[in-house]
């Protein structure tokens, strides 16, 4: 007897299905001694517009403004930073019917406006946004799909994603460009979250865009429930009425979870992120000290690097790779943990030192979350239920023949889940090949991961 089971989680909108009701085997811990690294490089500078708190949006108002707080009926909510040349934009919100009886469409809005005398253009890079209702339900998927067309995806963060990592700017609902005139706004994204005809009435959607303007902008998202038409329909808002609500409106309620204040000891609550965060790409080239190639490890071991770890989650590498916040609301995160739409794209050179060929495998894995290690990584067989990562990698390298090859891969991993190789290759005695990864940090997955490079038995 299969039965359904739909739940507004902190990792995001997931609805869970369960496929029987036989129970689940209990999970065996498994250590696995190995060394884990910090990972080299570190992130750009771009600036991330971030709007993802609160996620569950009930009553109307601004998710995140930029804005000048310059006559607006409630100035706190505005928090006075233009952006200017490359910028992103992230935004992950749910709507939930705030009644039974209640089931009209919430409205995302992101407005730009140019508050200089000269004209300002602003190429839309790349851009994706879905809901997960119709558009990419979150479905079961096997834990590795090799997907060279990007048909493969499970919620809207994985899909949009997947789009902006293949270089994509998504459907008909994106110009390549807009000009706004001096002292005027325009609509980047006026799209609805409907929850009519759900069960549970609850939907979501996730969007991001990479930007380029040639002058300064401020941007805000705004949430507002669908005004209706002349018949009785509902229609998008107006860009005088969005307007308005920026104007006169007070931040969407409900707020989420205050997030625990740096340094303070016992268990983290994160927060959600409402703000300019710092870095959308994390760019790594992994080798040894004093080399420019990565020596692999001895037969039948591995080392890994951490994935966006974070405070408390640090897998002893001393390393937080969550983004800083150049401006937040107060009761929002101190960081962009887990790095949300961030990419990494990380060169592995991998060298055989060794007298005889060897076969590497390069893999990502979710091990329990730990802040330093005790004896190594930890593992679940089998993995815990929780899903903790879905999303898509993708992987180039050269093959035992040096011809370049690139493959994508959605990955679904659950807590404590071991992973399965991306690519195996095998590299003869003193010779190189160059590994490279790249994907996105998805939207409902929970951090960190880890890379890991096992030579095989």
């Amino acid at each position: 007897m299969s039965s359904i089971v739909s739940s507004l989680l902190l990792s995001g909108l997931i609805l869970v299905q369960a496929s029987s009701t036989t129970p689940q085997p209990q999970p065996q811990e498994i250590i696995q001694p190995q060394e884990v690294r910090s990972l080299a490089g570190k992130l750009n500078k771009i600036p991330v517009f971030n709007s993802n708190s609160p996620e569950l949006v009930l009553k109307e108002g601004i998710l995140l403004s930029t804005f000048s707080p310059q006559n607006k009926a409630n100035p706190e909510a505005h928090l006075n930073f233009p952006l200017q040349g490359n910028f992103d934009i992230f935004a992950h919100h749910v709507a939930k019917a705030p009644t039974p009886e209640d089931l009209r469409s919430l409205y995302l809005g992101i407005i730009l406006h140019n508050p200089t005398q000269q004209p300002v253009t602003v190429d839309i890079l790349q851009a994706a946004s879905y809901l997960s209702q119709p558009d990419a339900p979150f479905i079961e998927l096997p834990p590795q799909v090799e997907d060279p067309t990007g048909k493969v995806y499970a919620g809207p963060g994985s899909r949009v994603m997947g789009d902006i990592l293949r270089g994509r700017r998504h459907q008909d609902i994106f110009e390549p460009q807009i000009v706004i005139a001096p002292g005027e706004s325009q609509m980047l994204v006026n799209l609805p979250i409907p929850v009519r005809e759900l069960e549970p009435p609850l939907n979501g959607r996730s969007t991001y865009m990479r930007l380029r303007s040639n002058g300064k902008v401020y941007a805000a998202s705004l949430a507002m429930f669908a005004p209706k038409d002349e018949t009785g329909q509902e229609r998008p808002p107006t860009l005088e009425e969005w307007e308005n609500l920026l104007e006169e409106g007070e931040l969407a309620t409900p707020r989420d979870r205050a997030p625990t204040p740096p340094g303070t000891s016992g268990n983290i609550v994160y927060g959600r992120v409402a703000g300019v965060s710092a870095g959308s790409i994390w760019k790594a080239k992994l080798s040894d000290l004093g080399s420019v190639d990565l020596a692999i490890p001895g037969k039948g071991e591995a080392f890994s690097y951490g994935l966006s770890t974070l405070d408390g989650g640090q897998l002893g590498t001393n390393q937080v790779q969550s983004a800083p916040m150049l401006v937040r609301y107060p009761d929002t995160a101190y960081k962009a943990h887990g790095n949300y739409g961030v990419q990494y794209s990380i060169a592995l050179p991998l060298r055989n030192p060794t007298q005889e060929s060897q076969t590497v495998a390069v893999k990502l894995q979710t091990p329990i979350k730990q802040d330093q290690l005790k004896d190594g990584l930890r593992f679940l067989d089998p993995p815990a239920q929780q899903v903790f990562f879905r999303g898509t990698v993708r992987v180039s390298y050269e093959d035992e023949q040096k011809v370049s090859q690139t493959r994508y891969f959605h990955l679904v991993q659950k807590r404590g889940q071991r992973g399965e190789p991306l690519v195996k290759i095998k590299i003869p005695t003193m010779d190189w090949r160059l590994v490279q990864v790249d994907f996105l940090y998805p939207p409902d997955a929970t951090p960190p991961q880890v890379l890991t490079v096992e030579t095989l038995k």
